[in-house]
């Protein structure tokens, strides 16, 4: 019964990697397949000519611009947030600490929320001030979308940090700002491996944009100006009847599959160099 037992789940489990993998790889094949032939220097230099639903000319330097913009500054903000939350819990508070508790509890909380909602939340905060959809709405809604994934991602991190090692520096008269340095130091890995996880989170989401941050052909010189990103870019020009437009759709997905399996592999190669610096 036991055999059965362990052939019947490593079964289970190889199925599930091989689903796994196909549909990785199926994704891949068709966005390639549509995506790669349209690709070219113009699509990487240029903005959409005659607008980006019915326009056949141009490229999507206006998406890679603003998804870039929104993704620096989105990521900025939840880090200015973060880092200070995970030094809270992990320095000032004890190990058992209600607070810390209720708050880990809402960061979980908060990171299974869908998308949609930190974008309609947006809309909503932009509504009451009288804002416009801009460069500015589009980051804030990133920012509560990804801040959850920081704050998580570096709490698991400092938590592993030896208690014995806040303790020494104490009894060397370290100040608390000297002992967060060292934590810091310590969880530098997690920081840099949850950075690029929110990246690739913040830079692959269309519905927390979808009604703050707007669209436009136009590359925005300022925050209060609406600001178009990749997968918004892939969601408009999909729906267009014109083919060369359908085209340029496929190679925005191209692109955004490229930066987020990069930002991927680059999250999983940090953290395993980075690992032996922990404690």
């Amino acid at each position: 019964m036991r055999k059965f037992e362990e052939r019947f789940f490593k079964v289970l489990m190889i199925l599930a990697t091989i689903i796994i993998l196909g549909s990785l790889f199926m994704i891949l094949v068709a966005v390639v397949k549509r995506g790669l032939p349209a690709m070219s220097w113009d699509m990487v230099t240029k903005i959409p000519s005659g607008g980006f639903y019915l326009g056949k000319e141009g490229g999507l330097l206006n998406a890679i611009v603003g998804s870039l913009y929104l993704v620096l500054g989105s990521t900025v903000l939840g880090l200015i947030i973060a880092i200070p939350v995970v030094i809270y819990i992990n320095v000032y508070l004890p190990k058992k600490s209600f607070l810390a508790d209720i708050t880990r509890l809402s960061a979980d909380v908060l990171f299974g929320i869908p998308s949609i909602v930190y974008g309609a939340f947006g809309f909503s905060l932009m509504v009451y001030f009288g804002l416009k959809t801009s460069l500015f709405g589009g980051i804030i809604a990133v920012a509560l979308l990804i801040t959850p994934i920081l704050i998580r991602s570096m709490d698991e991190v400092a938590r592993l940090v030896p208690k014995d090692l806040k303790d020494a520096a104490l009894s060397l008269g370290a100040t608390r700002y000297e002992i967060i340095r060292v934590v810091l130091k310590q969880i530098s890995p997690g920081i840099t491996t949850a950075i690029l996880l929110s990246i690739g989170r913040a830079i692959g989401d269309a519905a927390s944009v979808l009604f703050t941050a707007g669209y436009t052909d136009s590359i925005p010189t300022s925050l209060s100006q609406p600001v178009a990103t990749l997968p918004l870019a892939i969601f408009f020009q999909l729906s267009s009847p014109i083919q060369e437009v359908q085209d340029r759709a496929y190679a925005a997905a191209l692109i955004l599959t490229l930066i987020v399996l990069a930002l991927s592999l680059a999250a999983r190669f940090y953290s395993s160099k980075f690992s032996k610096n922990k404690i």
